[in-house]
């Protein structure tokens, strides 16, 4: 089954748990007309659970979707600093070339078949990528008698080693950004507290009852999926791919 399957089940599975829940409240402990004048209090409390819990949810898509979206750019450029690197050696001597064409292509399988499967599970890198930018500027070196034009392109690879440098230690940083415990704390607590708030309200129509908690524990049961799937970003359904590096690189995984 799909990552897709899978979150569409589980949101069907709490939607009709928690409709489960409603028929066994108005079976069990029908709306009494007494309670009505208590009412009043119960909407302003639930009220202000459901605004303060959804203060807690932007915060959380926000935070996860920055992280998200930095990868991405942060991978992108990684990739196309090193595409630029691998095409502007073109102008090194025959030797240097050689080398820097070497060393891309080795760095873009190390990060597609090493690095990637250590991010989604937030582990260390290691040194050996950074080790690798190494090798490449020691081959843009030129030997004594460069040529101006392969001087401006040793320049110019020096240039895109900088970018894909910056770009480097960015994903490694988003690799390790995760959701704060206490916002996941706030997020499944708050979920059942909101949702639980649904059966102090003394609705006499089962319909209305049923469709109102079913449609709330739905909702809440989505969001809070896709914020664990964009806090891997990655890994899992919405993270980023390796298809930036292997669409320059032919990499066999």
């Amino acid at each position: 089954m799909s990552q897709a399957a899978q979150a569409l089940a589980i949101t069907l599975a709490v939607a009709l748990f928690a409709a489960a829940v409603v028929l066994a409240k108005h079976r069990f402990f029908p709306p009494d007309p007494a309670d009505e004048p208590r009412e009043d209090v119960a909407e302003y409390i639930s009220m202000m659970v459901g605004v303060l819990y959804a203060l807690v949810l932007g915060l959380a898509l926000v935070s996860v979707w920055e992280t998200s979206d930095n990868a991405s750019g942060h991978t992108q450029a990684e990739a196309g600093a090193l595409h630029q690197t691998y095409l502007v050696a073109d102008a090194l001597p025959p030797e240097g070339q050689t080398k820097v064409r070497a060393i891309a292509e080795q760095y873009a399988r190390h990060v597609v078949n090493a690095e990637w499967p250590r991010m989604a599970g937030r582990q260390d890198l290691g040194s050996e990528g950074w080790t690798m930018l190494g090798q490449l500027r020691a081959a843009t070196r030129l030997p004594a008698n460069a040529t101006p034009a392969q001087q401006i392109a040793a320049q110019e690879l020096l240039s895109q080693l900088g970018t894909l440098d910056e770009a480097r230690r960015g994903r490694e940083q988003d690799a390790q950004s995760s959701l704060s415990p206490v916002l996941w704390v706030g997020l499944i607590l708050g979920g059942v507290l909101t949702v639980a708030f649904m059966f102090l309200f003394g609705i006499q129509r089962n319909v209305t009852h049923i469709v109102m908690v079913m449609g709330l524990a739905a909702l809440i049961t989505f969001l809070v999926l896709l914020i664990h799937e964009l806090d891997s970003p990655f890994g899992g359904y919405l993270g980023t791919d390796t298809s930036a590096f292997t669409r320059y690189f032919p990499v066999a995984a």
